[in-house]
């Protein structure tokens, strides 16, 4: 396995892609920073790249992936792509991973995802993260590009998995900054993020993720982080929505992409396709159209059916285990 320094091109330069850059620095990695807004061209940019890691937000993906394609097809034929941004594409439900791999479908791909919030990792505290990739060798090889005493980093044979982990809790996180909003207290919240996990595995099931992904780091520990921080753009999505701010409000506010909020809308495409029941989502969706009040949407959750807390397993099975 390759661990000498490798040229690292980064496409985004917002506070994702240059705390990226910061760990790949640490191991003394040659690394480009690119945006549309660059000086250099992208061209230049990728020139003799080793790796290209897309830190940007969902809607740019297949725009710049394409371009990528465009100006350095033949270059490309030993380069790893790491896909570091979390989202749904709204027309194919795509995540980024499956777009880079349509463009580029000899390519390595490697999602990389985990509880990293930008601003404490651009403070140097300790984090953890998870790379996951069909292909061993290219997982690996990017653990050890970004691996240092102050990012662990962790393989999983589960690309589907920890990306859908990264992308869903996106939308619990809202519902989370609600219930913080609305002072509804810790035991309220500690309920919401539990069924919220339940939701999140429904989806990553029918999508062909593994159910033990969504309890690994990329998704209870990215849904803990994102759900329990101010730092969360999401977080304060759901926060300022429940302290009477308007959506456009909230969103001109934010320093970057709430990507949560297109997420719930093609979730809920999706859990209608397959009949998903996805309770929290569908709130969400509701009050991020301006359709119910954060009250209103609490109300609804409390007063569903009652049931059996996990699915297609019988009360009498559960109480017969003592």
């Amino acid at each position: 396995m390759n661990n000498k320094p490798q040229n690292i091109t980064i496409l985004g330069a917002g506070a994702w892609g240059q705390a990226l850059a910061h760990l790949a620095a640490i191991n003394e990695h040659t690394v480009r920073l690119w945006s549309r807004h660059s000086p250099v061209s992208l061209e230049d940019t990728l020139e003799n790249a080793d790796i290209i890691l897309c830190a940007i937000s969902m809607k740019g993906v297949r725009d710049v992936a394409n371009l990528v394609n465009s100006v350095n097809e033949k270059s490309l034929k030993n380069t790893i792509v790491v896909t570091a941004t979390k989202g749904l594409e709204p027309h194919t439900t795509y995540t980024p991973s499956q777009i880079w791999e349509t463009i580029f479908p000899h390519q390595p791909v490697v999602v990389l995802s985990g509880p990293n919030l930008s601003k404490e990792i651009e403070q140097k505290l300790p984090a953890a993260t998870v790379v996951a990739s069909k292909n061993v060798v290219a997982a690996q090889q990017i653990q050890l590009v970004f691996s240092s005493q102050q990012f662990r980093v962790y393989t999983n044979p589960d690309p589907v998995g920890v990306e859908l982990g990264g992308t869903l809790k996106n939308v619990i996180a809202i519902a989370a900054g609600v219930c913080d909003g609305l002072h509804l207290g810790t035991n309220a919240k500690a309920a919401l993020v539990t069924r919220g996990l339940t939701e999140m595995v429904r989806i990553g099931n029918t999508l062909g993720a593994k159910t033990e992904t969504f309890y690994g780091l990329s998704g209870l520990g990215d849904l803990l982080a994102t759900c329990n921080s101010p730092l969360s753009r999401n977080y304060q999505v759901g926060y300022q929505l429940a302290n009477s701010k308007t959506l456009p409000e909230v969103l001109s506010s934010l320093s970057g992409t709430a990507e949560g909020v297109n997420t719930c809308r093609v979730l809920m495409e999706i859990a209608q396709k397959h009949s998903i029941a996805i309770p929290i989502t569908e709130q969400v969706y509701q009050l991020l159209a301006g359709e119910i009040t954060p009250r209103q949407a609490l109300d609804k959750l409390m007063l569903r059916d009652i049931k059996s807390e996990f699915d297609n397993f019988p009360v009498e099975q559960i109480w017969s285990r003592g």
